[in-house]
């Protein structure tokens, strides 16, 4: 201790110097950042879910989960998209401080945030009997509900870009466990993207989508842990 109870630089006593304040920030900041990439995926799910098994009429092996946001309670779902693509856009963001060296990840992952926001925003349009009331077939075509399919193919080939480059920094880096993981990941999402978006409502290709939609929010989850646990809390 100096003259009159002042502490000396480097004793530890004291309030934190700004300095040393901004050196701790940054990865505090990017540790919660990718924690949005971990909370998103079972958000999205879990509400995706709770309506699918309780709302009148929705048929998991006939109904895409785009079309709960259609009738009374559509709200929902489109709230539900809005949020989850915030928490991705958080989640892209901590990428982007976590690999400085590899913005297309961040890049790609934040164009899929984007997308799950705009897919809120432009309403898929009703069909296959849902809501309650809907005539059997696809049903009329908007121009929201083009700009829907429009957004969701540009985010699915966005994420699925992610898992290859993502794949090529984890091989670089000798994780190739990872690696082989995300290439994975972006394959089964590509197979599951393609069925779906052939039109057929097949319970095997709607029930195979939703399979492949579990895969991405893994892929990305497990992303996340990885750089939370690869970057230092100070």
């Amino acid at each position: 201790m100096s003259d009159r109870g002042r502490p000396v630089r480097g004793t530890g006593e004291g309030p934190p110097s700004p300095k040393e304040t901004t050196a701790v920030l940054p990865n505090q900041v990017t540790r919660s950042l990718l924690g949005y990439g971990v909370l998103a995926g079972p958000f999205y799910v879990t509400v995706s879910l709770a309506q699918a098994l309780t709302r009148e009429g929705f048929d998991l092996t006939r109904h895409a989960w785009s079309l709960l946001s259609n009738g009374d309670l559509g709200w929902i779902q489109i709230t539900n998209f809005v949020l989850t693509g915030l928490m991705v856009l958080a989640a892209a963001t901590g990428l982007h401080r976590a690999l400085p060296d590899t913005p297309w990840v961040a890049r790609l992952v934040g164009v899929y945030g984007a997308s799950l926001i705009a897919a809120g925003a432009l309403r898929a349009d009703p069909g296959l009997g849902f809501p309650a009331g809907t005539p059997a077939g696809p049903g009329a075509v908007s121009w929201h509900g083009i700009g829907h399919l429009a957004a969701g193919s540009i985010g699915f080939l966005c994420v699925i870009a992610a898992c290859v480059v993502v794949g090529r920094r984890f091989a670089r880096d000798g994780r190739r466990g990872l690696a082989r993981y995300s290439y994975t990941s972006g394959a089964l999402f590509l197979a599951g993207f393609v069925g779906i978006a052939s039109g057929n409502s097949a319970p095997a290709l709607t029930l195979g989508f939703v399979a492949a939609v579990l895969v991405i929010w893994a892929w990305l989850a497990t992303v996340s842990i990885h750089l939370y646990r690869a970057t230092p809390p100070c």
